[in-house]
């Protein structure tokens, strides 16, 4: 077994032991780490919460308005995204599927197993990638909102703000990130300086 670069914890939900116990089997081969598993696809919702899953995968039949009512159902419900499992390969459906909030899905129609893995494979890295990409992103944002603060309540340039959180993480050996995250939670306590201002006259 290849350790994935991030090793993703997975929901599984089927009502079909057969398929749970076959879709369980091939992900842990993936190296990836089962958190979760039901035969009742309606415990996704609660199941993904308690867990603290990061990524559900959900069989689905192909019976038309009800899969897509359990589908939407499903995503409103999920603490996580959701990689729908499908037996057969189904234009409109998947658009439909997609429409209502679905990841991405994998075919299911009785392919080897090793065509399966691949699949999964595909899938679950792809999703790797993409949750890395929104937490770079989601550093990015927070180093820019406490760039912010500091040239608001020291009335400095941008380059001078992130001058300040860059030499107060070495001080400390904090990630930057780290750094921006604690000024931020810090300045949500706190009243602006104009606010503060306008109080004082």
């Amino acid at each position: 077994m290849v350790e994935p670069e991030h090793r993703l914890q997975v929901l599984i939900a089927n009502e079909k032991h057969d398929r749970l116990e076959r879709i369980t089997a091939l992900v842990e081969a993936l190296g990836h780490e089962i958190v979760g598993s039901a035969v009742d696809i309606g415990e996704v919702g609660p199941l993904s919460r308690s867990t603290d899953a990061e990524v559900a995968l959900v069989g689905l039949g192909l019976d038309g308005e009800h899969a897509l009512e359990e589908i939407s159902q499903i995503v409103h419900e999920a603490a996580c995204p959701v990689i729908a499992l499908i037996d057969a390969e189904d234009p409109r459906y998947v658009q439909e599927a997609a429409k209502r909030g679905v990841f991405a899905y994998v075919v299911l129609d009785g392919e080897e197993a090793a065509e399966l893995q691949g699949a999964l494979d595909i899938t679950l890295r792809r999703f790797a990638e993409f949750q890395n990409l929104q937490g770079a992103f989601g550093r990015r944002a927070i180093i820019e909102q406490a760039k912010g603060i500091l040239m608001e309540r020291n009335g400095i340039s941008a380059d001078a703000a992130f001058a300040l959180l860059k030499s107060h993480s070495q001080q400390t050996g904090q990630k930057l990130n780290e750094v921006a995250q604690a000024l931020t939670q810090t300045h949500q306590l706190l009243p602006s300086a104009r606010r503060a201002d306008k109080g004082g006259d």
